[in-house]
């Protein structure tokens, strides 16, 4: 195996449980998946149609998401945003993102706290 290929192998693991957070976040406000796909991509999170949709169904199963059909337009499409209980994963999650984040980068300083 490469090193690019480690490398790419590596980063997707590291992306996949802060698109969970990203669309927490970003669902604070009601949204469709195409334009959630998009909005995630213009902030630097690379996410095809076959993660984004069973990601959203799978939230929206745990209760961290919240769904309703518009059906007003041409084409009828479903809406999410995020619970109250979803908000509460978001926070938890922006919180240990903190953390992690600090002391990565504390580990990135040679170990020396900020």
């Amino acid at each position: 195996m490469s090193f690019d290929e480690i490398l790419s192998g590596s980063q997707q693991e590291l992306r996949r449980g802060t698109v969970v957070l990203a669309c927490l976040l970003l669902l604070h406000e009601p949204g469709y998946g195409y334009a959630l796909m998009e909005q995630l991509r213009d902030r630097g999170f690379t996410v095809d149609a076959n993660t984004l949709y069973p990601l959203l169904r799978r939230l929206e199963g745990q209760g961290m998401l919240v769904s309703e059909w518009n059906t007003q337009e041409t084409r009828p499409r479903k809406f999410y945003r995020t619970s109250p209980d979803g908000e509460r994963l978001a926070a938890g999650l922006l919180a240990d993102w903190g953390r992690i984040d600090a002391a990565v980068r504390s580990l990135g300083q040679g170990g020396r706290t900020r």
